[in-house]
């Protein structure tokens, strides 16, 4: 198997506090099976980011078969869209790794600047049947479906036979995965008279986690806030609670949700954008509407009254995301990593 030079283009932040990030964990995957990663960029300022990126385009472009570049919707978009075009002024190959769920919008949005950007690609990597259906739909062909990946042997399998109301939710902390429906069912759960708890580990984004702070003292609200937790970390905090709960308004194939179903935790997600390409109503997990609090509590509500279901749910959940396993998604990166 030829072991090319790559360059990793994305935001490696977390050593300063941010959540671990594809950059992160493929990197290391990619450099345990043989090859050869650079990385940027780990500045925290984003136009030394954004320069940064750049000069590394510059810097290794005689010596890299391919720049992988961690493409998002959100304003982080316009760091693919300037790497990209270096790239292709230097001829650097290059593959965007598609993660915003919010991106067919921003296809719809910025078709030109989109059409540069993605058709000008070797390939495009998307981790969703989801993103793959919507980019086709907008005339993209130059595509393949790698999904977000995780080592299962890393995530011990725990049925809740018995579930309680205490709720885990794992996610940075911005409005688009709007955080504070999560407070809301709590509200709710309190208000119906049960024991709950929740735990929300994730860092702040956009000043989100001051204010669920400030509404849980002033409800007052039982929930425990972690701030960022290491991986090891936090699948040991799992082992204190009972229901995952993920409240996004946006979302592709979130990796939380991925390992939460590897932990054995039942799932209830809002049901939007990639998810329902995830995740089976009923079958693996429970999808409601989004912003629907109400909805959201009567299904964590049903999987308490009803513990055979949410045995059901994380035992299916678990079979499924066994082809999230990096033994069997690796084989799809070799394929189109090949020099």
């Amino acid at each position: 198997m030829p072991n090319p030079k790559l360059l990793y283009i994305g935001n490696k932040l977390a050593t300063q506090g941010a959540t671990v990030s594809t950059i992160d964990s493929l990197s290391t995957q990619l450099e345990s099976e043989g090859y050869t990663v650079y990385l940027a960029s780990s500045k925290r300022n984003k136009f030394l980011r954004l320069l940064d990126m750049m000069w590394a385009v510059f810097r290794y472009r005689r010596k890299v078969s391919c720049v992988l570049i961690d493409t998002y919707s959100t304003q982080n978009f316009y760091y693919a869209v300037g790497v990209a075009n270096l790239c292709r002024l230097l001829k650097v190959p290059y593959t965007p790794i598609l993660h915003g769920g919010n991106l067919p919008e921003r296809l719809r949005r910025n078709k030109r600047l989109c059409w540069k950007l993605f058709n000008g690609a070797k390939i495009n990597v998307s981790p969703s049947t989801y993103l793959m259906e919507e980019f086709k739909k907008e005339g993209y062909n130059n595509l393949i479906e790698i999904p977000n990946n995780i080592v299962l042997e890393n995530y011990p399998f725990r049925l809740r036979s018995e579930p309680k109301p205490k709720l885990l939710w794992v996610r940075s902390f911005a409005e688009i995965y709007n955080p504070t429906l999560a407070l809301k069912v709590v509200d709710l759960l309190q208000k119906s008279d049960y024991q709950v708890s929740l735990c929300m580990v994730g860092p702040d984004k956009d000043g989100s986690l001051e204010r669920c702070k400030k509404i849980a003292t002033e409800a007052s609200l039982p929930v425990k806030f972690t701030g960022r937790l290491s991986k090891s970390e936090w699948i040991d905090l799992s082992t204190n609670y009972d229901i995952f709960i993920n409240t996004t308004n946006f979302d592709n194939t979130p990796v939380s949700v991925i390992e939460a179903m590897a932990l054995g935790l039942p799932v209830v997600t809002t049901n939007v954008g990639g998810i329902p390409y995830l995740l089976e109503n009923k079958s693996d997990a429970l999808l409601v509407r989004p912003k629907d609090a109400d909805a959201m509590c009567q299904s964590v509500v049903s999987l308490i009254e009803a513990p055979q279901k949410a045995v059901l749910l994380a035992k299916n959940a678990r079979k499924k995301v066994e082809k999230f396993e990096w033994e069997e998604v690796k084989h799809l990166w070799f394929k189109i990593l090949k020099a």
